[in-house]
């Protein structure tokens, strides 16, 4: 997911996002645990989307203070 996309979002989609990313990753950790993930990166790949949005959504509130 890009940033260009995420910002295209309105706030309560980005909230929605950002906690369906975060249960997939829940999701994606036990299942390392457990040895059945085959594709690691994936873990990589969520965390960085989760970063992105929380990214947008502090530039967002930086910007709506000044």
């Amino acid at each position: 997911m890009k940033a260009s996309e995420i910002r295209k979002m309105s706030l309560e989609e980005k909230s929605r996002k950002l906690e369906e990313l975060r249960l997939e990753l829940v999701k994606l950790m036990l299942q390392a645990k457990m040895g059945l993930l085959k594709d690691t990166a994936r873990i990589r790949n969520v965390k960085r989307d989760i970063a992105r949005v929380l990214t947008v959504i502090n530039e967002e509130k930086r910007r709506a203070r000044s």
